[in-house]
């Protein structure tokens, strides 16, 4: 079943969520559109909203899920992270935020690949191909590297470059007050730590809460939507 969602905040600033359509489609007809090498793909929502908050949208994205990153996929992502001096656990945390090991995802702003590179940040950073995942991830370590470098490993800021670009961090001082890009933030703190857990690396050192909350220059709001997840907006 195929669902085309609108969400917006009303005057008390509850979500609330209309749909205009649904489709359904059987799981033989999903496999024959996509061919006999391909698996039916995961959809989940994304929440997205103005700079000012006011408006919230319901995006329907392909996603894949993280077993699909397999053993031989996280030794190549651990290798290029160590080649350029990169906590690994970092570069996962990213790739997760960015398209969850989807090497052929294309976001609605062109960002292409795993690292999700938009043209002039793969041309900047020498990738040709932004869909061949060992140039991909390359190419998003290397700007992880130079983030790193910029902000004096101030992880923070760097992973709000990654998103926003260095511009936006460097007119605010900080996380910018774009909700998309402290939610970004915030996932990837998120993914992070589970990574940190998982690896059972050292304690984390960058990325505790009331640093994020000190860094934005806006106040975050939790909103519960009626799917039961949690999303953020600004005040």
């Amino acid at each position: 079943m195929l669902a085309l969602k609108w969400s917006f905040l009303n005057r008390r600033g509850n979500i609330r969520v209309k749909k205009c359509f649904t489709m359904t489609l059987g799981m033989p007809a999903l496999m024959a559109a996509a061919g006999p090498s391909s698996m039916p793909p995961k959809v989940m929502t994304i929440v997205r909203a103005d700079h000012s908050g006011r408006l919230v949208r319901s995006m329907r994205v392909q996603a894949t899920e993280p077993e699909m990153a397999t053993a031989e996929l996280i030794r190549l992502i651990d290798s290029i992270a160590v080649e350029h001096g990169v906590e690994d656990s970092l570069v996962h945390s990213v790739i997760r935020a960015e398209s969850n090991y989807n090497a052929r995802a294309v976001s609605p702003k062109g960002a292409m690949g795993m690292m999700q590179l938009i043209p002039a940040t793969a041309r900047r950073f020498g990738v040709n191909n932004p869909f061949d995942v060992r140039e991909n991830v390359h190419g998003g370590v290397r700007y992880l590297r130079f983030l790193l470098d910029y902000y004096k490993d101030n992880y923070p800021r760097a992973i709000a470059a990654y998103n926003a670009g260095e511009g936006a961090v460097d007119r605010y001082h900080g996380i910018p007050p774009y909700v998309e890009t402290q939610n970004y933030v915030f996932r990837v703190a998120n993914n992070l730590k589970a990574a940190r857990a998982r690896h059972k690396a050292a304690p984390e050192a960058a990325l505790p809460a009331q640093r994020l909350e000190n860094e934005a220059h806006q106040a975050i709001r939790a909103l519960v939507g009626v799917d039961g997840k949690v999303y953020y907006r600004t005040e």
